[in-house]
């Protein structure tokens, strides 16, 4: 028919099936004899015993002290946890972090070298470390733990130097975040009291009732000077110490010539859904702002007075979120209301100590909830680290783990900075390292010839997680600005540039192809379409993460007669698998095919893990051929590599030979000959860990999958397809139409 539009094709998960995919391996090669381990061991917890001993009384509340324990890099596996060994002991794991290291000796007589392992932070009493060194000594092979003392690489007191991190201002009394291993369950109260006791010793005052916890770590603030660092960092449960970071919104300087004369026609029209739930985080509306007339202001609990700074930081990313770049000459008519939450006030962004109190309003905002849709364009000056996490981000990933809500975080501005290997300020900043939100960077231009936009932050972000930001999208450049309304001019608009503006917008993409479609598609999913339909073409992977946003929005729900494009949205539970067809059309087809796919799922988090931080993971097996195996005893057709570790090696992190069934998005695309692919499919198995370790208490997960199959020569494939598939797969019904791009046209 002249005029039909070829939408996505949904329904996907009608095709999935089970499928028994059988894991595991033979018995492993240990780098060391048993008796070399178990003189090892013995030898390196008789020294940490030692040191422990010196340690000051009071820094060990209740005699309980933490020792670090670091995995060969042949024992990172979940399956080779050396839980027996813990027990037998009596110690606790309290978390964990990535670390490179160079073992003594490897198996099978390779030449050792750099690899990635795991450093665990162990606790118990103090006394019994140095009944573990002797006892070590006389373990036999009856003795409970005594097989995975070769899985032991390094035991040792973590030094005091080593938790403090690089402090720039050292004058004064400096205002600190200290982050202690401890929950807020009544059995760690001992403690923040023992930390309480021995800070008073130094003539330092904690505050306990300024706290924040996340998962098994504890965020506290203090003032102290720089000669007392070292002291503070001896407490045996401190896991870092740092300068308090600021709060961060807008760090750019305003672009020069950036007011519009022309006066702006304001739609008159009532929003297009009505039934959408959006927020926006951030400093507020004037009482003047013409945006009032699609926003709901909000003040969240606890929040003081205004600050002009944050009004007007409010109202340009709230401008972004309802129209995107703006031509005052046409401006669309909103999508939706928007919540806005002011979550700012006055002593926002000058009181450090303020941090937590604007987290703790986001927090209460999200435990409500409300919303399927939330932007948030602030959060501390403080670039992601590879060895720990946030509070900021995990708060965020433990409200996004199940999937329900689409999260739009802003990368940050500091991709200019200079190029510090110890700091790396020009990386991506909390809470943009979150793996449960859409990360979005900026870029120069929304149409034709792109780049990064320069201050726009960089990636890697941390591992599980390093592809960071998840995408870019326009942002404003000296080149082309981002136009906003004017906060102290209504009625006009105002140029601009930020990642702030970049994120808003981005999520409006989202919002457009929800009210297109309706509840149909699930904000996971849309997550999953955004990213599918970026492009990339040469620029580097670490800059721009999976690539640019298209501006048309048809570039993401329709499709051109030869392509099809298929979501499926579904739940897989822990240690199963499923079998994911991909559709070709009966008949066959001819010449190359390019199939495109992206993976998106959501997961609970451990926060005081950031080597084992997602809990769930996904192995993904792309099998392009049903009649071939690779022997004759294999029960399933033969693997082709299609998402590869390799694409990730210009993040320039080094990642664990299993890093990508941890990551929450999977982008990858593969060109393969039409007679080649003979029942494709994907197979995708569950794993499921807590603490690094292998779990039951594992519940399901949410996935989506957006897969694109485009055979140039087959100019109706998209016809085809839809009849082979006539009583399964449907066209998506738009319920709205809306003709509008992601920026000004």
């Amino acid at each position: 028919m002249a005029g039909q539009r070829n939408y996505l094709l949904g329904y996907g998960e009608r095709l999935t099936t089970p499928v028994e995919i059988r894991r595991g391996g033979g018995p492993k090669t240990a780098p060391y004899s048993l008796d070399e381990a178990r003189s090892r061991v013995a030898r390196m917890v008789q020294r940490t015993a030692s040191a422990l001993s010196e340690l000051p009384e009071k820094a060990c509340p209740d005699e309980q002290a933490v020792v670090s324990m670091t995995l060969h890099p042949e024992y990172y596996a979940k399956s080779h946890f050396p839980s027996s060994f813990l027990r037998s002991a009596d110690l606790r794991v309290l978390g964990s972090r990535p670390c490179v290291l160079q073992p003594e000796r490897c198996s099978r007589d390779r030449e050792p070298a750099k690899a990635p392992t795991t450093e665990f932070f162990v606790a118990g009493e103090r006394s019994s470390f140095g009944r573990l060194g002797d006892e070590v000594e006389h373990w036999t092979s009856g003795s409970a733990g005594f097989s995975q003392l070769p899985a032991i690489e390094r035991v040792s007191l973590p030094s005091a130097e080593g938790r403090i991190q690089p402090i720039e201002n050292r004058a004064g009394r400096i205002p600190l975040e200290l982050v202690i291993h401890a929950s807020e369950q009544s059995q760690d109260r001992f403690i923040l009291r023992g930390l309480q006791e021995y800070l008073r010793d130094l003539d330092l005052a904690l505050d306990l009732d300024r706290t924040f916890f996340a998962g098994n770590l504890c965020f506290l603030r203090l003032r102290a000077k720089a000669r007392q660092l070292v002291e503070i960092a001896r407490f045996a449960f401190l896991r870092v110490v740092r300068e308090m970071p600021r709060l961060r919104m807008d760090t750019l300087p305003p672009p020069k010539a950036s007011s519009a004369s022309s006066a702006i026609s304001w739609p008159s029209q009532d929003v297009l859904d009505s039934t959408l739930r959006v927020a926006v985080l951030d400093g507020g509306l004037q009482t003047t702002s013409l945006l009032r007339s699609w926003t709901r202001v909000v003040d969240a609990p606890g929040v003081s007075a205004t600050d002009p700074k944050h009004l007007v930081h409010g109202e340009k990313v709230t401008s972004a979120l309802l129209f995107g770049s703006i031509n005052p000459a046409n401006v669309p008519r909103p999508l939706c209301r928007v919540d806005h939450f002011r979550v700012l006030d006055v002593n926002s962004i000058n009181d450090r100590f303020e941090l937590y109190e604007v987290l703790e309003r986001i927090k209460s905002i999200l435990e409500q909830g409300n919303y399927e849709f939330v932007n948030l364009s602030i959060g501390p000056i403080l670039p992601v680290e590879d060895d720990d996490v946030h509070a900021w981000t995990s708060v965020l990933d433990e409200y996004l783990s199940d999937g329900r809500c689409l999260m739009s975080v802003a990368a940050g501005n500091t991709g200019q900075a200079p190029n510090d290997p110890v700091v790396q300020r020009w990386r991506i900043q909390v809470p943009a390292d979150c793996v449960n939100g859409l990360t979005v960077g900026a870029c120069d231009h929304a149409s034709g010839d792109w780049a990064r936009a320069t201050y726009s932050s960089k990636g890697p972000g941390r591992s599980p997680g390093i592809v960071k930001p998840d995408l870019v999208a326009h942002g404003g450049s000296p080149a082309e600005l981002f136009w906003v309304s004017d906060p102290r001019t209504p009625g006009k608009v105002l140029g601009a540039w930020g990642t702030s503006y970049a994120a808003p917008s981005a999520l409006r993409s989202g919002l457009a192809i929800r009210a297109r479609f309706g509840s149909v598609l699930s904000p996971l999913v849309i997550k999953a379409l955004l990213i599918h339909c970026t492009e990339r073409d040469a620029q580097p992977l670490s800059e721009v993460g999976w690539g640019r946003l298209p501006s048309d929005l048809d570039q993401l729900v329709i499709c051109p007669d030869d392509c099809v494009r298929v979501v499926y949205q579904d739940e897989i539970t822990p240690a199963h698998s499923k079998r994911i067809p991909m559709p070709l059309p009966l008949g066959g087809m001819s010449g190359m095919v390019r199939i495109s796919a992206t993976f998106c799922f959501a997961t609970p988090v451990n926060p005081e893990h950031p080597s084992t931080y997602t809990k769930s993971g996904l192995s993904v097996y792309f099998r392009p051929d049903r009649e071939k195996f690779r022997d004759e005893d294999a029960i399933h057709p033969a693997t082709v590599p299609f998402f590869k570790p390799s694409a990730l090696d210009s993040m320039g992190q080094p990642l664990r030979s299993d890093a990508l069934k941890w990551e929450t998005c999977l982008h990858g695309r593969l060109n393969k000959r039409a007679s080649s692919l003979n029942g494709p499919v994907f197979d995708i198995h569950y794993n499921a860990r807590s603490e690094g370790r292998s779990t039951s208490q594992a519940k399901k997960i949410r996935y989506a999958l957006v897969l694109s199959v485009h055979a140039p020569r087959v100019k109706n494939l998209y016809d085809r397809v839809l009849r082979t598939y006539r009583n399964r797969l449907q066209p998506l019904v738009p319920v709205l139409e809306i003709p509008i791009r992601s920026t000004a046209s």
